[in-house]
């Protein structure tokens, strides 16, 4: 099928268009309507985005499905996926179903939240399909605004500032980004990606205002593009804003935040950073592994410290993104395998944590963890559904969550061995802030009058956890469901770029 990148990302966008021109009223069928209609169009994007995989050719690392037509402005409309964003894009197209299925218990501007949802998907498939520069950023910029506004409506008491904390930090560190690319334009005279890929960016060391810039025109756009897509991920120490979205947005939102958004910082390394400014990157390697092997221990004792199960489980999404920075940064085969399994994986992980947090909100209207205890007594099903997330998320083996961070320390362990031992330290320390929230929630005797009238999980939750359980465990076991997809376009990745450092190398030892 031609177009089946653009069907699949515009799908929702129409679900969207058709919730707000033709759904009437604010009473309770129109709202059942709505979110009907919602969870009809998210299924239906993802059953078409099977046909994407099926298709797929993992053996060739080229962009695949691509579609190019005249757009506005003489800009170009293209979009295409190889074994690096096929995957992100069937994350999210697998994702949102069971997001929009959470969202049943919702009552308020039920019809605009499902468009804020619909909207959301297309922006967030659009960012891994884009080969076009501007094509990418009007998506990447376009995600921020139905996020602002899911934790701005519909967020807790303090949802203003959440939203606009979160809005003002990201779109910053973006506005750094538009320029670079305009920069990228002028240099290479086209904004393809594809090309770009293959364009030599100036490494040669110049002064600027005094000042020796070592890697030249490569430093300052590498520059420009981390400071976008390090608070996307979000990095140390740049990551203050994630846990007060986190807190602050509905369940629903956290889930998308932390399984999908915060992956595009991740994906934005891999399409742009290493293959297009190799020797900036081989340059500041050392500063970003250092940076993420600070950001994995730091963040992992705040965790230890929080009192608000969302914002504990928000800086452990924190520590996880610090392994994918190390993996993307080792730029070997090992590390870049490990932060594209470990996104894959956290996706499926964070996601489900951060349902498990909504599971017993919606029942007790709180988050703080003195507030519990002893629900194993009463819910079982949910104790034994969050426990095995809980070990997920620490890394045992048989889960996913293991396989991201055992291939990621192999890969930096290859490039720096100090990195790697501190690293390390983070899955001991990931231990004992998730297996103690464990304990404090779940385990001992259900004491707390309020908690003894809390009922088990309900048929329709189970049903949104089953096929979260089914991947963490068949990647878990299966790992190469997803290695092998994404091997092909890693090696060819890390070829071009030894051999672009080779060159550049060369340059300098004739001068």
């Amino acid at each position: 099928m031609d177009n089946l990148l653009s069907i699949i990302t515009f799908l929702p966008l129409v679900a969207a268009a058709i919730l707000g021109f033709f759904l009437r009223g604010e009473d309770e069928a129109a709202q059942k309507n709505a979110k009907w209609l919602a969870l009809i169009a998210t299924t239906a994007t993802f059953l078409i985005s099977i046909f994407l995989i099926t298709g797929f050719d993992p053996n060739n690392p080229d962009f695949q499905f691509v579609e190019e037509r005249e757009w506005i402005l003489g800009l170009t409309y293209k979009m295409g996926v190889d074994g690096i964003s096929i995957l992100f894009i069937m994350l999210t197209t697998f994702l949102m179903p069971l997001v929009i299925a959470s969202c049943w218990e919702v009552k308020d501007r039920v019809k605009e939240y499902m468009i804020a949802f619909l909207v959301l998907e297309t922006l967030m498939i659009g960012v891994f399909a884009a080969l076009d520069l501007v094509l990418f950023y009007l998506f990447f910029e376009g995600g921020l605004i139905p996020m602002f506004l899911i934790i701005g409506i519909w967020g807790g008491k303090e949802r203003i500032y959440a939203s606009f904390k979160f809005f003002l930090y990201t779109f910053l560190g973006s506005v750094l980004m538009l320029v670079a690319m305009i920069a990228m334009y002028v240099d290479a005279g086209t904004t393809d990606i594809p090309t770009l890929l293959n364009h030599q960016f100036g490494s040669d060391t110049f002064s600027l205002l005094g000042i020796q810039i070592v890697g030249g025109l490569q430093t300052l756009l590498w520059i420009a593009f981390f400071a976008s897509f390090a608070v996307k991920m979000p990095m140390w120490p740049v990551h203050t804003w994630l846990p007060d979205a986190h807190v602050q947005a509905p369940t629903a939102g956290s889930v998308v935040l932390a399984a999908i958004l915060l992956k595009m910082g991740g994906y934005g390394f891999l399409r742009f950073s290493v293959p297009m400014f190799p020797v900036a990157s081989d340059l500041l390697a050392p500063f970003v592994l250092w940076l993420s092997a600070i950001a994995i221990v730091y963040t992992s004792l705040v965790a230890l410290a929080q009192k608000d199960m969302k914002k504990l489980i928000a800086y452990s999404s924190v520590a996880h993104m610090g392994f994918v920075t190390m993996g993307i940064f080792a730029v070997n085969q090992q590390g870049l395998d490990g932060a594209i399994f470990q996104m894959i994986s956290h996706g499926f992980i964070s996601g489900a944590l951060f349902l498990c947090v909504g599971v017993i909100y919606d029942r007790m209207h709180t988050r703080e963890i003195d507030a519990y205890g002893g629900l194993v007594n009463r819910m079982p099903a949910y104790a034994a559904i969050f426990m095995l997330f809980t070990m997920a998320n620490v890394g045992l083996p048989g889960t996913s969550g293991f396989i991201g961070e055992f291939l990621t320390l192999i890969g930096v362990f290859q490039v720096n061995t100090w990195v790697a031992a501190v690293a390390a330290t983070g899955v001991i320390l990931s231990a004992a802030y998730a297996l103690w929230l464990y304990r404090r929630v779940v385990m001992g005797d259900l004491i707390k009058e309020s908690l003894k009238s809390i009922t088990d999980m309900t048929a329709r939750e189970r049903a949104i956890f089953a096929p979260l359980i089914v991947m963490t465990l068949l990647l878990g076991v299966y790992p190469s469901l997803v290695t092998d997809i994404i091997g092909p376009s890693v090696a060819n990745l890390v070829e071009n770029y030894d051999l672009a450092l080779l060159a550049a190398d060369t340059r300098l030892a004739e001068k």
